[in-house]
């Protein structure tokens, strides 16, 4: 597959997240939850989350934002459900690191936030893809405070 074919398919794959956000919607029986805030782009969702002998067993979100906000919400929730805390950590400092430039290798089961990456181009695109991942630290680290993108 060619580059450009590449990045098209990466376009389509963030445009359906964004229309039809997967585990979009608020979680009644959540254990954990964080809210997330990008004031640069007006990105606001909150995370839910249902952890269960330390492995996360559901979770959802809910909120506004740009589609690259929304996508990366649905994306990191179909990657992130039935993981462990700890594992669920290790993806968010490997997709943290890597979309804001470093060289985090994206291995299973994040292969598909390799569509986010085109971001790591344009800094405030990064905020809004980061945005859900602060979240679920906050949510996972039990921070009562609003995750940020600044």
């Amino acid at each position: 597959m060619s580059d450009a074919e590449l990045r098209d398919l990466y376009r389509e794959m963030i445009l359906d997240h964004s229309r039809k956000p997967r585990h979009f919607g608020r979680l009644p029986d959540a254990t954990h939850k964080a809210d997330g805030i990008n004031p640069l782009c007006g990105d606001k969702l909150r995370l839910y989350l249902k952890i269960e002998d330390g492995t996360i067993e559901s979770l959802s979100f809910e909120g506004t934002g740009c589609a690259i906000s929304v996508a990366s919400a649905s994306l990191m929730t179909d990657a992130i459900e039935g993981l462990t805390v700890e594992s669920a950590e290790s993806c968010f400092d490997s997709v943290t690191d890597r979309l804001t430039g470093g060289s985090s290798h994206l291995g299973a089961p994040l292969e598909k936030l390799a569509a986010l990456e085109g971001v790591r181009d344009y800094p405030s695109r990064v905020k809004c893809a980061t945005l859900a991942w602060h979240a679920l630290h906050a949510a996972l680290t039990e921070d009562p405070h609003p995750a940020t993108t600044e």
